[in-house]
């Protein structure tokens, strides 16, 4: 009762706003759709750019990254100076156009706003790529978005430089490594450094123009370039900013938040929900490049760690892990886990070495901005992922007939918002797919609501495996696999795993007069992938069982071997 009256004291507290326009809606099945009791949002009038340095003048001085290995760090109007020259240097010394495409191919570090938000400054796109990934997978990505640059460091450019000879792709590639620079490549600092910036003054950029290039797994082939708009950005940033929702608090005087960003920034999660909306507030961000539990716990103690936005396999550390104390969890005040489902048990694992903090789950896709739904911040239901997030709404569509459906009936979830993506970059049919004439995006997950109108997720139509928060498609593996000589056929599913949620198995079947071993399979497909998309475990087995149309059927395969 106790939520169900806050979102109602909310609606008071929003109450003489700038609501967005009603969508059309489906009289037949009105009652069935889900919105937030919390008000809406104004109408995004707003730049990423004009959004995350909308408060630069509030903490200048304020630290807005540090790294937590070498304490290398910058205040907001440091960085905000390395963007603009940054920005200002793409245009003059590069001849970068408005809308060429930047990748980003970095981990965690310090000068990651700074890239990021130069690049959009210069009326540029930005494309966030896994550092790890190998030459296969950056090539992909690479041609796909028509770089024009890519910023980089020594870690990942041997892969990089492998990936453009054999893409026969000569364009910049910038490093942020102040020593050893490999041969033709430029150094970051120099092109951040003071310099004239009036060519700025030309760079014109509207709301609807498409701000960022991010990559979501799909059910078939390789990843796809997410079109995502200065509109949708700031869209889902305000719609998290609703009182109730935020629990971080804006730096002051004498108070600055502090968050260690473990998140990738590459992933939506982390660029978005992360480091987006909460440069808005003023918050410290601790960069860590990965998750390394020592170096973590530590941050925790040493930086007084406020905010912790944490995927599955980190709750379940946080809150299992032996070497996780209440000390740890000190200075705690809110916790949201992202990218999966978390049971109940893991989430009050955590509250029991901190019982004042705030726990709740949120859910959404890089398709909408990493925002669909998110807990309040009075939230005790830790088996859900919350309530839909203001001015937008929630369908829980019949499998067959598409229609709304009630209470405790489940369904494919189908959100409508102006935080959904503009499209699939290059991807008409795939766009097709998923969006609705009049606005829905079809999620792939299937889950339900309860009379409360707290979302669940019960399970996913799309036959994404979830790997430590990441998704990897089978179809993808699939490819890689039917690339070995005696492989005949091949299909790849999600097993469980207690650390990482799930990992991919491959099943296997081999040419007839050939044979192969298991890890002749694994070498053959786990060089050409990044870690997380690794399969695990091979099992032969004589056929494959598809349906007429040749579709694997994959709840078969996982019922027979399983």
């Amino acid at each position: 009762m106790a939520t169900v009256l806050h979102r109602r004291a909310l609606r008071v507290v929003n109450k003489g706003k700038l609501f967005l326009p009603t969508l059309s809606r489906d009289n037949s099945t009105e009652k069935h759709i889900l919105r937030s009791d919390s008000g809406g949002i104004e109408k995004p009038r707003q730049t990423v750019t004009e959004f995350v340095w909308q408060n630069l003048d509030k903490w200048p001085d304020k630290t807005l990254a540090v790294c937590a290995v070498t304490g290398r760090g910058y205040t907001y109007a440091q960085t905000h100076r390395l963007s603009v020259s940054f920005a200002a240097s793409l245009l003059k010394k590069l001849k970068l156009q408005h809308n060429d495409k930047v990748a980003i191919v970095l981990p965690n570090v310090p000068e990651y706003p700074a890239i990021a938000f130069g690049i959009l400054e210069a009326g540029c796109i930005a494309s966030m790529m896994n550092p790890a990934y190998t030459v296969d997978e950056l090539k992909h990505q690479i041609k796909l978005v028509e770089c024009k640059a890519i910023v980089a460091s020594k870690l990942s450019y041997p892969n990089l430089y492998k990936a453009l000879q054999e893409l026969k792709m000569n364009i910049p590639v910038i490093l942020i490594d102040n020593e050893d620079l490999p041969e033709n490549t430029i150094k970051f600092a120099e092109l951040a450094e003071n310099t004239d910036t009036d060519i700025l003054k030309s760079v014109k950029r509207n709301i609807k123009d498409t701000a960022i290039l991010p990559f979501s797994s799909g059910t078939t082939g390789f990843p796809k370039a997410v079109e995502l708009t200065h509109e949708s950005i700031c869209a889902l940033n305000s719609m998290i900013l609703t009182p109730g929702i935020i629990a971080v608090q804006e730096a002051t005087a004498s108070f600055q938040p502090v968050l260690p960003a473990v998140l990738p920034l590459f992933h939506i999660f982390g660029f978005n929900v992360l480091m987006v909306n909460l440069m808005s507030r003023g918050v410290k961000l601790v960069t860590m490049p990965a998750f390394k539990p020592e170096l973590y716990l530590d941050t925790l103690i040493r930086q007084k760690a406020n905010h912790l936005y944490i995927v599955p396999p980190m709750a379940i550390f946080l809150g299992k892990h032996p070497a996780v104390t209440p000390r740890h969890l000190d200075s705690v005040i809110d916790i949201i886990c992202g990218a999966a489902s978390l049971s109940s048990g893991d989430a009050m694992a955590i509250i029991e070495k901190n019982k004042n903090l705030i726990f709740r789950q949120g859910y959404g896709l890089t398709e909408t901005n990493g925002g669909v739904a998110i807990g309040y911040n009075d939230n005790t239901n830790h088996d859900a992922v919350g309530f839909p997030f203001p001015s937008s709404e929630i369908k829980i569509a019949d499998l067959s007939t598409q229609q709304a459906l009630g209470p405790g009936q489940e369904g494919e979830i189908w959100y409508r918002g102006l935080n959904v993506m503009k499209g699939y970059y290059k991807n008409e049919a795939a766009t097709k797919e998923v969006l609705t004439e009049d606005g829905w995006f079809k999620t792939g997950d299937v889950g339900k609501y309860d009379e409360n109108k707290y979302l669940y997720i019960t399970d996913r139509i799309k036959e994404l495996i979830k790997v430590k928060g990441f998704q990897v498609a089978p179809a993808e593996l699939e490819t890689v696999l039917r690339s070995h000589p005696k492989i005949l056929d091949c299909a790849v599913l999600g097993i469980p795993d207690p650390f990482s949620g799930e990992v991919p198995k491959a099943f296997v079947v081999v040419q007839p007069g050939q044979n192969i071993k298991g890890e002749e399979v694994l070498e053959h497909v786990n060089s050409k992938l990044t870690q997380f998309k690794k399969i695990k475990e091979v099992q032969f087995v004589d056929a494959i069982p598809k349906n007429p149309a040749g579709k694997i059927m994959r709840r078969q395969l996982k019922e027979k071997y399983c």
